[in-house]
């Protein structure tokens, strides 16, 4: 049946934290939530989110012939011209929703698309391009979410560069994915989370809002980097793909905190009940 391959190839686990990006960008710049146009920049992040791990797989197809045959595409279950076409029209959608909320969220998804497709096509096979690639592609996708205003605060442009870093130590963990090993990669991603959650914590306290935000960035710790540290004692691919699916799904708590940073503990609340919703996904989804 077509339609379990197609959602296998669109990881609806992990379109759920693209909705948490826009959240917490409209957080940081104190979006004043009226009306309800915002939900065309949820669409189109999750539109694009689902454009490019389509058109990941598509490109990866004949690796994955060889490496993960199960696949949807190497599989037979869905046709690579069906991945093509469907991942170039959810790109399509994402930039046409984002078109409809306004001109800067236009363009912002238009250097989404380029990324996205840089890392799909050229990127994500390099040690270094490949994970900061990645990492501008989130960071994009929070920036996404910042032009719910008209103008954005300088600060949101420094902060757009903490998804960056974070994802490209999940970048770098899920490089040994097929193969395991290297353990050097692991250690600085240790070291680039710790930044990242440093830096957070660091600004919340700046914002008074320390109490709110410090019990999310250590839920957010507990979850990460228990599988992170079994991973660096044995690097075999199982443990990696844990580690990287934890990485990614607990994004959403990455989200939780900046909007926690920022004052807003209700959306704070709304975001992390994404992450049941996510796991749920999680357990008959692949997310790598």
């Amino acid at each position: 049946m077509l339609i379990r391959p197609t959602l296998q190839l669109l990881r609806p686990a992990n379109l759920v934290t693209a909705i948490a990006d826009i959240l917490a960008g409209m957080c940081i710049v104190s979006f004043q939530w009226s009306g309800f146009s915002y939900i065309y920049l949820m669409i189109a992040s999750v539109s694009l989110y689902a454009g490019g791990v389509v058109l990941n797989d598509y490109f990866d197809r004949e690796i994955d012939a060889k490496e993960r045959p199960e696949r949807p595409i190497p599989s037979g279950k869905v046709s690579k011209e069906f991945a093509l076409l469907s991942g170039t029209i959810l790109l399509l959608i994402g930039v046409s929703f984002s078109f409809l909320y306004s001109w800067n969220s236009f363009l912002v998804s238009l250097f989404i698309c380029f990324f996205v497709i840089l890392y799909d096509c050229y990127a994500k096979h390099h040690f270094v391009f490949g994970p900061l690639v990645m990492g501008v592609c989130r960071g994009l996708n929070l920036l996404l979410g910042m032009t719910s205003v008209s103008q954005i605060p300088e600060l949101g442009f420094y902060l757009f560069i903490l998804p960056v870093i974070y994802i490209a130590g999940i970048t770098l963990v899920s490089q040994n994915e097929v193969l395991g090993g290297g353990k050097s990669k692991f250690i600085i991603a240790i070291v680039l989370f710790g930044f990242v959650f440093t830096v957070q914590l660091f600004l919340s306290y700046l914002n008074g809002n320390l109490l709110i935000t410090s019990p999310f960035v250590l839920i957010h710790s507990f979850l990460l980097f228990p599988p992170l540290f079994k991973t660096i004692q044995n690097p075999i691919p199982e443990h990696v793909r844990k580690t990287v699916k934890m990485g990614v799904l607990s994004l959403i708590i990455l989200n939780v905190s900046f909007a926690a940073c920022f004052g807003m503990a209700f959306v704070a609340i709304l975001i992390f009940a994404l992450l049941p919703m996510s796991l749920g996904l999680a357990r008959g989804f692949a997310v790598t």
